[in-house]
């Protein structure tokens, strides 16, 4: 494995340089940089030319130059990381550093969503294809999908953002609303579940009328100017979710991995009041990092006591649900400070941001803080999750479908095993290897910036750095070093992501081996 990652990073470290070497040339000879001082009418027109000049090092041919920005390249071995200076006299390394930042969390958040819910949509597409369900999921996807992202990313200003914050000065749901609403879900759930008419007039009709009963106690309580969960809904929650995972990690037959589960539940629910109590003092990242090491820690401890035919298999059914039960208490704490953040002077009651990554001069605590983050995301997230999902679930379903047409598969099926086994045990392992290569080469790309997402929101990251190099800021000739430095960041990120998928597979079948 030591060989092939060293042949893949030396062939890999050659394409970049060869690369970066043809960009640079090209950039530096796509327009001129002192174009506008030469056209200037500043007495000192001469002095600011030279100094332009030396600060860019212009009177270097580009093809010699190129050597000297790589050198800045070649100093961050001795902790003197230097990419230059942009047109504007900042230098590239600090642009760069809160430019990736602001992407990262972006395109992270985006990225890790699309992939949980289209490949969870995709493979239930798969299991159901052919069917209303299977056909309706393609049309959305391919809708979505085909929308400008622009025209998408206005619509959610509009309707999740400006409407919803009107909304939320009277926070009342219509009748007419409610039933719409009801109806939609019941005839969503009765294409998932499927079955004969009788279970799926059932379901409708059990989904229809739930869904009509929250929207109503919503509305009657005015639940959305003071949301919460509360301790009653956390555990039928983690209930929910314990028997879910126990479904898919081990199978309800396997008690020990449910009790696990249960106890994980029992104790997290146990947990809430203190928890809270503890959260009223001043929290931290570090603060949450040390709760979820213990509970991780306790989680696995629960699964080991309760043993069974294989104990791992309760330890991470149990790690599973720990992490999901915290993510429920951790969300219900976040709604107890949404009055608080709502109500601010800086956002006034309308809290879903429209532009920007952060509200200026905010101040709050932990969660005021963590709430304004989460409203900033929501819109450019949801635009980027849903021009995504359909290439997710495509994939997933594709590859999902061909797998379970396998001899494999026939085999497992005869011998008896459950349909849960064969599919997420034989099946859907198999199916993740094209998917990883996917992932892999979406997330790398990413990283360099999604650039009409981040200028409709006002999201000041990498796309936005790089579409203002290239001159759409006004000026009138490329920003080199800019450029280039965007460019060295996606290239590294689309090697090292390449080489996680060539290491993914190994893991996802043994057949392969990395050699």
């Amino acid at each position: 494995m030591v060989t092939f990652l060293s042949r893949r990073l030396i062939a890999s470290i050659i394409v970049l340089l060869v690369a970066s070497y043809i960009v640079y040339v090209l950039t530096c000879y796509s327009g001129d940089p002192l174009q506008d001082l030469r056209t200037s009418t500043a007495r000192n027109k001469q002095t600011l030319i030279e100094n332009r000049i030396h600060a860019l090092n212009l009177d270097v041919p580009p093809f010699l130059r190129y050597f000297i920005w790589f050198s800045g390249l070649l100093r961050g071995f001795i902790g003197q990381f230097d990419l230059g200076k942009n047109i504007q006299g900042q230098a590239v390394t600090s642009q760069l550093g809160a430019a990736m930042g602001s992407t990262l969390q972006l395109v992270t958040t985006a990225t890790l969503l699309a992939i949980i819910v289209g490949v969870i949509v995709g493979i239930t597409t798969a299991l159901r294809q052919y069917t209303s369900y299977d056909y309706s999921v393609t049309f959305l996807s391919f809708l979505f999908f085909s929308l400008p992202i622009f025209w998408l990313a206005v619509m959610l200003k509009q309707y999740l953002a400006i409407n919803f914050n009107d909304f939320l000065q009277d926070p009342v749901i219509a009748p007419g609303i409610i039933l719409i609403v009801s109806l939609i879900a019941g005839i969503a759930w009765l294409g998932i579940l499927g079955g004969g008419w009788r279970k799926r007039l059932i379901t409708f009709g059990i989904a229809a009328l739930t869904t009509a009963i929250v929207l109503e106690f919503f509305s009657a309580t005015r639940w959305f100017a003071h949301p919460g969960l509360g301790i009653v809904v956390v555990f039928v929650l983690g209930i929910g979710v314990a028997f879910l995972v126990t479904t898919l990690s081990a199978g309800l037959a396997n008690r020990k991995a449910l009790y696990s589960s249960l106890s994980v539940v029992v104790l997290g629910t146990a947990l809430y009041y203190p928890l809270n109590y503890l959260f009223l003092y001043p929290t931290t990242g570090w603060t949450i990092l040390i709760l979820a090491i213990i509970a991780l820690l306790v989680a696995g401890a629960i699964g080991w006591f309760w043993g069974g035919v294989d104990r791992w298999v309760s330890v991470r059914t149990a790690a599973i649900v720990v992490v999901l039960m915290g993510a429920l208490i951790l969300v219900d704490r976040y709604m107890q400070s949404w009055n608080v953040y709502a109500n601010s002077d800086e956002i006034g009651g309308r809290p879903i941001a429209t532009i920007g990554s952060s509200t200026p001069d905010l101040i709050g605590s932990f969660w005021v803080q963590g709430l304004d983050s989460f409203t900033h995301l929501l819109l450019p997230t949801a635009a980027l999750l849903l021009a995504s999902l359909a290439g997710y679930t495509r994939y997933t379903r594709a590859s999902l479908l061909e797998v379970m047409n396998q001899d494999y598969i026939r085999t497992a099926r005869a011998k008896g095993l459950s349909e849960r086994a064969v599919v997420m045990r034989h099946a859907f392992r198999n199916a993740l290897i094209p998917i990883t290569t996917i992932v892999a080469l979406d997330f790398g790309a990413l990283i360099g910036g999604a650039v009409i997402t981040e200028r409709v929101f006002g999201w000041v990251g990498m796309g936005q750095m790089f579409q203002q190099a290239l001159g759409a800021g006004g000026s009138p000739w490329p920003d080199v070093n800019p450029i280039m430095g965007v460019f060295l960041v996606t290239g590294i990120a689309a090697v090292v992501f390449n080489l996680l998928a060539d290491l993914i597979y190994t893991s996802l079948d043994p057949r392969i081996r990395v050699s």
